[in-house]
C-alpha cells in the first residue's frame, strides 16, 4: 500500500471517530475509554460484552452505538424463559390457498440483523446462550435443517450486570471466549455525574443521526486487515497470553499458584486484531507494544480463570493482567 493511501485511510478513519463522538456526546457524558473500546471491537469485525452494575447507562450506551450506523438493530431481552427459538426463528405451518397443502415456512428470529444487542445475557439459561454460539462464531445460523448466512456487518453487544448473582446464569468459558472484548463500565467522576444529570433531566436533544453506512463499516474493517505488524510485535502478544496458561512451563510462578485456566490461541489474535484497531484509530498506520498493552485487559480479562486461592485472597483476573504487564517485557 502506497504511502497516499495510507494517509487517506488514517484521515477517513479520524473523520470517522470525530463523526461518532460528535453525535454520542449528545446522549453519553464521559466515559470516553469505554467509548473507544467499543468502537475498536466493531472496527476489529468482533463481538463485545459490557459489564457494570445497574444504572450506569450500558444499555442506552450500546442503543447509542447502533444508532450512528445506518444498520438493521435488534434488542434482545434476556429472561430465564426466554427460549432458543426466540433469537434464531421458528417454523410455522401455512396452507397454501390454491393447493390446500400445508408447508412449513421458517420465520426469522431476532438474530437476523446487522446489531443484536443481548441485553442481561446472563439472565437467561446456558441453553439459550448457547443459541448465540453458531451466529457468533461462524456469522451463520442452523435452524429447521437449514443454514442460514448473516448478513455483514453482524455484531452481538451484550450486557451483564456482574454483582446480581439471584436469577442469573454465568456465561461459560466458551461463550465468554466469542467476545473479543469485555468492556468493564465504572461509575463517572463527580463531575462527569454532575453534567449527566444536569443535562438528562433537561429538555430532550435532538435525536441521533446516523453517520455510517454498512458499506462504510465494512471497508474500515477491511483497512483494519491490512494494517502491518512487526514480528516483535505479535511475538509480545503471543507471549503474553501464553503466560496466562499455568500448564506452561514458562509461565510466572503467581500464574501457577493463582490461575486455574488460561487464555486460549483466540486471545493472541484478539489481541493483534483489535491492536490493529487501535492503532488506526490513533492516527497510525503500524501497531506498537502499546497497542497490546493497552488493550490486555479488555481483552484477556475474560479469558482466564482466577482459582479459588486467588479468589480468597481478592486476586482478580484484572489485578492478575496487570502483573503480567509489569513482568512480560518487551
Amino acid at each position: 500500500m502506497t504511502e497516499s493511501n495510507e494517509t487517506e485511510i488514517l484521515s477517513k478513519i479520524e473523520n470517522a471517530r470525530e463523526r461518532i463522538s460528535s453525535e454520542l456526546s449528545k446522549v453519553i457524558i464521559g466515559q470516553e475509554t469505554i467509548i473507544e473500546q467499543m468502537i475498536i471491537g466493531l472496527m476489529a469485525r468482533g463481538h463485545a460484552l459490557l459489564t457494570g452494575v445497574p444504572g450506569l447507562g450500558k444499555t442506552l450506551l450500546v442503543k447509542s452505538i447502533a444508532q450512528t450506523f445506518s444498520l438493521s438493530f435488534k434488542r434482545i431481552q434476556f429472561t430465564p424463559d426466554l427460549m432458543p427459538a426466540d433469537i434464531l426463528g421458528t417454523e410455522v405451518v401455512e396452507e397454501d390457498k390454491n393447493t390446500g397443502k400445508r408447508l412449513f415456512r421458517f420465520v426469522q428470529g431476532p438474530i437476523f440483523a446487522n446489531m443484536v444487542l443481548a441485553d442481561e445475557i446472563n439472565r437467561t439459561p446456558p441453553k439459550t446462550q448457547a443459541a448465540l454460539l453458531e451466529a457468533m462464531g461462524e456469522r451463520q445460523v442452523t435452524a429447521a435443517g437449514q443454514t442460514f448466512e448473516l448478513e455483514p456487518p453482524f455484531f452481538v453487544l451484550a450486557t451483564q450486570n456482574p454483582i446480581e448473582l439471584e436469577g442469573t446464569y454465568p456465561l461459560p468459558e466458551a461463550q465468554l471466549d466469542r467476545f473479543l472484548l469485555n468492556v468493564v463500565m465504572d461509575y463517572l467522576p463527580q463531575a462527569d455525574e454532575i453534567r449527566m444529570v444536569t443535562e438528562t433531566t433537561a429538555a430532550q436533544k435532538d435525536p441521533l443521526q446516523p453517520v455510517f453506512s454498512a458499506e462504510e463499516i465494512l471497508e474500515i474493517q477491511d483497512w483494519v486487515r491490512q494494517v502491518p505488524v512487526s514480528e516483535h510485535v505479535v511475538s509480545y502478544a503471543v507471549r503474553l497470553a501464553g503466560a496466562t496458561r499455568p500448564s506452561v512451563e514458562s509461565s510466572p510462578d503467581f500464574i501457577k499458584d493463582q490461575i486455574k485456566w488460561g487464555a486460549g490461541s483466540r486471545a493472541s489474535q484478539a489481541l493483534i486484531l483489535a491492536g490493529k484497531a487501535r492503532a488506526l484509530l490513533n492516527g497510525r498506520y503500524t501497531v506498537a507494544v502499546e497497542d497490546v498493552q493497552a488493550l490486555a485487559i479488555p481483552v484477556l480479562r475474560h479469558r482466564i480463570i482466577p482459582n479459588f486461592h486467588a479468589e480468597a485472597e481478592g486476586i482478580t483476573a484484572d489485578k492478575v493482567i496487570q502483573r503480567l504487564l509489569e513482568t512480560i517485557k518487551e
